[in-house]
């Protein structure tokens, strides 16, 4: 038996003896008449070796317990601070000391009345006179001094995390000083607060990969929101509101890095009659407002960046600035040219993009450099399909966003009221998303409506909790509460792989005598369809970082092997059988390696039969057991 299951044994036998004794462990109620914190404020003045005369009650959990025979200390802590408490013989009743003895623990959640003293050492105290069982521990606390020092282990049991690091408790707080500081700022600006729906019929508002889902009521399929009421909220300035403010979670089904999970909070306000000038004068008011209110200064350090947001703000130019840093014009360069840039630069990029998703490469290649505080503004149509032209340069927009540290807290424009134009927007981004952009816009035929009936001049602008996150120089995830975590019976091995049994089989047709070169192009083609069918669920997270923030993205979290086949056949039935077992598929024959023209393969394809196509190879993904079942007969590919 481990020393952990020696002190839950004793700690449970503890209970069963309380419980025997006819006395209730876990009661309903205890009446303080202080807090921790009351007291140390109360008695600040008290003197050494001196007590007080008012009989005070309070409670909390036992964080430390040490006997020394006539006289007992113990610390409690509840959600104001610590103080420490004195049993002594003499002062209080010889079966309660006893019982503190025998069956308190450290952790346990105790209630206790007696007088306020000051010890010889000047610790303010209550000596003891009365103690009741509140609520007993049986798992024994992390060690004090070393806590949980396991990450997942942190987000998992957040609750040890907070209650043994008082570092970490003191961020969450200065998150609800976060929250309230923007909301109270909004409404003494004379903006109400509004709540618009979660559930949507298209997702709007943001270019960003929504989550679906059902509504078995109305047999409709729905998306969880991405953006905080964007549409709605215009909707209300179509309405007469002249400003609205939301604040609430808003979901969006991508990747987990130092700036993005899928879940968080957000805020957008809108404000009729105002521009995106207006707009940058209240954000810089409001984010100064912020800062000094989490953190008492202007000034902090970040990512790597010294910032004052109390100094000038710079005014960043889109196509300047990239120019400046890239030397690519990005109003005179095409997409090779880009794609040569980012090549020379050795940065990633999606080659199948256009060119303006490329360009957004680029820019967030220059963002880097940029520590702020500061706007970004100049940006072209085609990279924000809401905002209002620039009546001064029509290819550009009047948007801007908050630059510090080198990424993008907040983000706002003069909105596109518009109703032809913003048709006309919805159109192409439709059109993107029908080639496989799956986080261009949906065409909300509803909104353009809304639109033809007249909406005001109006600025939007919205910020996420990563500016709180840049506030205390730390990870989105590690400012959540309780940020999602894969089941503990599904969690990841230590050397990164999922526990979840899947697995990925590519398999090649041997008896086709390909070149080594054909091989491998099957391969690539088999896991690029595979990639992009199954999508970022076959990510643990998208990045990871190192201690200097310089960002590697991370491979998938299942094991991929290849394997070969001697005949057509073989793999054909492999088919069969895996469609049979609901395994995902992907296949690479003849006609795709012969032309990249899908339309070509497609008029092929649709003339044979399926014992008549010629398959290179295949890969089959799902459960672990299932696909090694299947491919067991072939080989490793040599």
């Amino acid at each position: 038996m481990g020393r952990e299951e020696q002190i839950v044994g004793e700690r449970i036998r503890k209970l069963n003896e309380i419980k025997e004794q006819g006395i209730d462990a876990y009661p309903n109620k205890f009446d303080r008449t202080h807090t921790c914190d009351e007291l140390q404020s109360e008695y600040a003045e008290l003197e050494n070796e001196a007590r007080a005369k008012e009989k005070v009650s309070v409670a909390g959990r036992l964080m430390a317990k040490r006997d020394m025979g006539r006289i007992s200390f113990g610390k409690i802590k509840d959600g104001s601070g610590t103080i420490q408490i004195i049993l002594q013989e003499g002062e209080i009743d010889e079966d309660k000391k006893r019982f503190f003895k025998k069956y308190i623990d450290s952790g346990d959640f105790i209630g206790i009345s007696g007088i306020i003293m000051r010890s010889k050492r000047g610790e303010l105290s209550v000596l003891v006179s009365d103690i009741k069982m509140l609520s007993k521990s049986t798992l024994p606390l992390p060690e004090k001094w070393h806590g949980i020092t396991n990450e997942e282990e942190r987000y998992r049991k957040r609750y040890l995390d907070i209650l043994m690091n008082d570092d970490v408790k003191d961020m969450f707080l200065k998150k609800n000083i976060y929250t309230q500081t923007i909301r109270n700022f909004l409404i003494e600006k004379g903006f109400i607060e509004v709540q618009t729906p979660l559930l949507e019929t298209s997702a709007g508002g943001a270019a960003a990969t929504p989550f679906a889902t059902h509504h078995n009521a109305l047999d409709l399929d729905v998306y969880l929101r991405i953006s905080v009421g964007e549409l709605w909220q215009k909707k209300l300035m179509v309405a007469g509101y002249d400003k609205t403010f939301e604040m609430g979670r808003i979901f969006r089904n991508e990747g987990m890095d130092m700036d993005h999970l899928q879940d968080y909070m957000s805020m957008e306000f809108y404000w009729a009659y105002a521009n995106y000038e207006d707009g940058m004068k209240l954000v810089e008011e409001m984010y100064k407002k912020v800062a000094k209110e989490v953190l008492g200064t202007y000034e902090f350090e970040t990512h790597g960046h010294k910032i004052d947001l109390n100094k000038k703000w710079e005014i960043y130019d889109y196509e300047k600035t990239i120019k400046k840093y890239t030397d690519v014009d990005i109003y005179k360069a095409n997409a090779t040219d880009i794609k040569n840039r980012l090549d020379e630069l050795k940065i990633e990029y999606d080659a199948d993009v256009d060119k303006w998703r490329l360009v957004d490469v680029l820019w967030k290649v220059a963002r880097k450099k940029l520590s702020g505080p500061g706007f970004l503004t100049g940006q072209p149509v085609e990279v924000s399909p809401l905002a209002k032209r620039n009546p001064e340069d029509p290819k550009k927009v009047e948007q801007f966003q908050v630059i510090i540290a080198g990424s993008e807290v907040g983000n706002g424009y003069s909105e596109l009221n518009d109703a032809f134009d913003q048709e006309e927007r919805f159109k192409k981004q439709a059109e993107q998303k029908e080639a496989g952009d799956d986080e261009s816009m949906e065409h909300d035929k509803g909104f353009v409506e809304a639109l033809k009936y007249g909406m005001p001049p109006t600025c939007g602008f919205g910020v996420s909790e990563r500016f709180f996150g840049y506030l205390m120089d730390k990870s989105l995830r590690e400012c959540t509460l309780f940020p999602l975590m894969k089941p503990e019976d599904a969690k990841e091995k230590k050397s990164g792989k999922s526990r979840e049994s899947k697995i990925a089989v590519a398999i090649i047709n041997k008896d086709l005598k390909l070149e080594k070169w054909q091989e491998m192009n099957t391969i690539a083609h088999l896991n690029a369809s595979f990639a992009s069918r199954k999508g970022r669920q076959l990510l643990l997270q998208d990045q990871v970082e190192t201690k200097d923030h310089k960002k590697i993205n991370l491979n998938i979290q299942h094991a991929i092997m290849i394997k070969e086949a001697s005949s057509n056949k073989d793999i054909l039935k492999l088919i069969e059988m895996a469609e049979e077992n609901g395994l995902d598929i992907s296949v690479f024959t003849r006609e795709m390696f012969n032309t990249s023209n899908d339309l070509q393969v497609i008029s092929i394809t649709k003339d044979k039969n399926i014992e008549d196509i010629e398959c290179l190879g295949i890969l089959i993904f799902g459960k672990k057991s299932v696909v090694e079942k299947l491919t067991e007969k072939f080989k490793l590919f040599e």
